[in-house]
């Protein structure tokens, strides 16, 4: 995947605001446990109030709190509220708390001064709360404060103790307080508060709800954050996956468009297709997958285990003991999928291949009555590919129940660990709650790394069967400083002592080959087949770069000049027509873009098309289907032709081009095309299989097992060359060629 990244370079803005918002969503998706926790604990237990600071005490409440304060907290508490007369006090003060008269209010602090004021009002808050929640008649109160003096208040007494006397006196409240946990001593502090507001004739009630609303309204104003994020996330992964992917394909298809046949070899036409769509949308769901899910599950699993282990480190060791049992779980699945996943790939290139076989060849296949083996052997490609998907869908499928029910089960564990850990007040119940929802996010966020990590390899193989497409060195290319053509020697072809051996061949196709073909004349190849014919042709459009030996157009050698600007001087009929789908006319303005209709017309004539052109409803603008598939074999091989001749190019090449065409349309498209060479000084190459298609040619050259063993006219090699001759008397009588 690395070796393609220089794909994505393009789009980093977009990746980085994609990371950006992925942050944003996690973080959202971490506050809102927080958030919910609140509302359970302050906004549910404690009625609202989630602190042991009190805006305002009335100053009997004040002095009562100082009592169970040592000398620091007093320092703190004296100095953090002011005395107010109820003349001086605010009226909305008056209008919260009717029952207030002198009160201490409140001073503005900082978050820092203000925790300190919290952890120095809790223990006396929590002291003056226990003793106003006890009934003065009930047999605790009596066994806890027997001594006091009658007519004294409780607090009277306590004010004239010392520590010592305090401590003997309160002790059982103390070892009270002294059990609780942390989250404990807040709620109670919190209700020791709300005790206080009461007594002042606050609405409480209205302050708890009030506190819930504004609590779930920030939940809701998160959550609608994190959707937004993730929205956006999705949309720009999505943008730069599809970008990525179509950038991709273009280079591909631009590689491959610069392929020789040399090239084509290596690669088969079913497994260029399968690396054009199959693996680079493997590569594409991998890219978006890692800007979604690759970026998101680290921030939510890490995060979420640092909130647990700051909520509730108590509980961490269930979390850990998860790890390492879903850890365990993916190791043992990828272990058993990943290697399936690398064969794949190639199944679905051999599936390819046979089904465009079929396709391909249907017509041979029905001919020969073979439609029984193609379907057995398109089944075995198909239920070898199916067997192995099944395996591996099974094995993922597999992974989900094993995930819920390893969630289930830590769900159960937290909340029987969780109710031990309430019993002792370590922490409230909406801790407790949200430690389990933490636990869910970090094994959902180890969910989907162990999904990226069964994609990447898989995705891994797709992007290396891409990249060997493209990092596939040409072997035939443009010279670095390309050389100019003669324009005194255009359309002149020569071979000079060419050779030409396949790759990977034993022994050369073509050996020691010497020509040369001029404007104006017709040169014709001849030969049995496997003789070299059409190779010798590929060699001019420099299809094939020669073994040894130079091919010189126009006075240039052809790896001296760019292939576009060779290619541009040349127009080439292949064996097996091939037409492109759309239109008559667009099939024939392949070559020629800016042609005529009237131009269109007169090489419709020349190649003999114009009587089935015409009889077509639409004439030019006709469909055309893929492949010239509408079209007959002869109809579809004229057409080649024409297409060719719309070009008019300096050099004309037929390889083996009438084969399709019966006799009399051969014969009247040769003196068409004899005309058409004249008037345009055209230099004709014909490779054919018939006598009567090159008889009339200037120059007629035969191949035998890749050597020349003939050159000159009709006549000439009648009389001079035996494999000519051979050729000659197997196809015609000995009267039709001496009429010929």
């Amino acid at each position: 995947m690395t070796k393609l990244r220089k794909f994505a370079y393009k789009f980093w803005l977009p990746i980085i605001l994609c990371i950006g918002f992925v942050f944003i969503q996690s973080q959202s998706e971490l506050a809102l446990p927080d958030y919910m926790s609140d509302i359970v604990t302050n906004g549910i237990q404690a009625g609202g109030f989630d602190t042991s600071i009190g805006e305002v005490y009335s100053q009997d409440t004040f002095e009562h709190l100082l009592i169970f304060a040592d000398e620091k907290q007093k320092d703190i508490i004296e100095s953090s509220y002011t005395y107010v007369s109820y003349k001086d006090l605010s009226d909305d003060i008056k209008k919260e708390f009717p029952h207030l008269q002198d009160a201490y209010v409140h001073n503005s602090m900082t978050q820092e001064q203000n925790q300190k004021l919290e952890n120095a009002l809790i223990k006396p808050m929590l002291m003056v709360s226990a003793i106003d929640s006890m009934d003065p008649n009930s047999k605790e109160y009596q066994q806890l404060f027997q001594n006091v003096p009658e007519g004294m208040d409780i607090y009277q007494v306590f004010s004239m103790m010392d520590e010592q006397a305090k401590s003997q006196m309160t002790a059982k409240i103390d070892a009270q307080i002294e059990t609780m946990g942390e989250s404990t001593m807040l709620v109670a502090a919190g209700n020791g508060v709300k005790n206080e507001y009461m007594a002042l004739g606050a609405d409480v009630d209205q302050m708890q709800t009030e506190y819930i609303f504004m609590s779930g309204l920030k939940m809701l104003g998160i959550a609608l954050l994190g959707s937004l994020a993730a929205m956006a996330s999705a949309f720009l992964s999505s943008r730069v996956g599809a970008g990525f992917a179509r950038d991709l394909r273009r280079a591909v298809f631009k590689k491959v468009e610069s392929f020789s046949n040399s090239e084509f070899n290596k690669f088969s036409t079913a497994s260029l297709i399968t690396r054009t769509t199959n693996d680079i949308t493997q590569v594409q769901m991998l890219m978006i997958m890692l800007l979604r899910i690759v970026l998101f599950a680290p921030m939510m699993g890490v995060g979420a285990l640092i909130k647990a282990f700051t909520h509730s480190s108590s509980m961490t060791w269930i979390i850990l003991m998860i790890l390492f049992v879903i850890t365990l779980v993916i190791v043992i699945l990828m272990k058993v999928v990943l290697p399936k996943f690398k064969i794949i790939q190639s199944l679905i290139d051999r599936l390819n291949l046979t089904m465009r076989e079929n396709l391909t060849g249907v017509l041979v296949i029905r001919a020969f009555g073979n439609e029984k083996h193609s379907e057995e052997r398109f089944d075995k490609a198909n239920n070898d590919l199916t067997t192995v998907n099944l395996f591996v869908n099974r094995a993922m499928a597999t992974l989900m129940p094993i995930m819920m029910f390893i969630m289930n089960f830590a769900t159960v564990l937290v909340v029987w660990v969780g109710s031990q850990q309430l019993d002792l007040g370590h922490i409230a119940i909406g801790e407790m709650m949200a430690f389990i929802q933490y636990a869910m996010q970090i094994i959902m966020s180890f969910l989907f790394i162990a999904m990226i990590f069964i994609m990447i390899p898989r995705a891994s193989v797709a992007a290396d069967r891409v990249y060997e497409v493209l990092s596939t060195e040409l072997t035939i290319q443009d010279p670095q400083q390309p050389v100019d053509f003669d324009p005194k020697q255009q359309g002149v072809v020569e071979f000079k002592d060419v050779s030409f051996q396949y790759s990977g061949a034993h022994e050369p196709v073509l050996s020691h080959i010497t020509f040369t073909a001029k404007p104006g004349q017709t040169t014709a190849f001849i030969g049995s087949t496997g003789s070299g014919k059409s190779t010798l042709i590929n060699l001019i459009p420099r299809f094939y770069d020669v073994s040894a030996g130079e091919v010189i157009v126009d006075g240039v050698n052809v790896k001296d000049v760019k292939q576009h600007d060779l290619r541009e001087r040349i127009g080439v009929v292949p064996q097996k027509g091939v037409l492109f789908s759309g239109t008559i006319r667009s099939n024939l303005q392949y070559g020629a873009h800016d042609a005529t209709d009237e131009e269109l017309n007169e090489v419709i004539r020349v190649a003999q098309a114009k009587e089935f052109v015409d009889a077509k409803p639409d004439g030019l603008d006709e469909a055309i289907s893929q492949g010239g598939t509408n079209v007959s074999g002869g109809q579809k091989q004229r057409l080649a032709i024409a297409r060719a001749l719309a070009k008019n190019p300096e050099i004309l090449i037929f390889d083996d081009s009438f084969s399709a065409l019966d006799f009399k349309t051969d014969a009247i498209l040769r003196k068409e095309l004899n005309q058409l060479m004249e008037k345009n000084h055209n230099t004709v190459l014909i490779v054919g299989q018939r006598i009567a298609s090159i008889m009339d040619a200037d120059q007629i050259i035969v191949l035998d097992d890749g050597k020349i063993v003939g050159k000159g006219t009709h006549e000439k090699l009648m009389k001079s060359c035996q494999v000519y001759q051979e050729i000659a008397y197997s196809q015609l009588s000995k009267e039709e060629l001496a009429n010929a």
